[in-house]
């Protein structure tokens, strides 16, 4: 480590502020902490954040999104995928007959949606007949059968 070059700070506490030379890592990834740390204060910043986020907008208790994601066995409660582990995180799904908006009293949460199955409830409407006459589209197309 050069002269000029911060030890990492979360390095330094791991060891008691001894750190052993062949441990030390600079902390040149953004600021006081090594690439590895950053990371995961970064991971761990981003956790907090969805905490929090779930709680003030859809009214979840602390452990209510992973809860839910328990229940649904990790799926989407709409087309039952399991996304990846590069997708993002599943939608909160709530009544808006009950709360009107993207917020939600909490008491009437339906689950957790892919975005695929959010956006196609959003742009549906919640309607329910709408989404049967969709379903029906998909068995019964109007070309079926057609000699063309």
């Amino acid at each position: 480590m050069a002269k000029n070059e911060r030890a990492c700070k979360d390095c330094l506490a791991d060891y008691g502020g001894e750190v052993p030379k062949a441990k030390l890592r600079p902390a040149t990834f953004p600021g006081p902490r090594c690439y590895s740390h950053h990371q995961l204060h970064q991971k761990a910043t981003k956790a907090r954040s969805h905490q929090l986020r779930t709680e003030t907008k859809f009214g979840l208790p602390e452990g209510g999104y992973a809860r839910l994601l328990e229940i649904q066995q990790g799926a989407c409660g709409g087309c039952g995928k399991t996304p990846g582990p590069k997708a993002r995180r599943m939608a909160v799904d709530h009544d808006h007959t009950c709360c009107p908006g993207n917020e939600s009293c909490g008491q009437c949460v339906r689950g957790l949606l892919c975005w695929n199955c959010n956006s196609t409830l959003a742009n549906f409407r919640d309607d329910e007949e709408g989404l049967k006459r969709l379903a029906h589209y998909l068995e019964n197309w109007p070309s079926h059968g057609v000699d063309w």
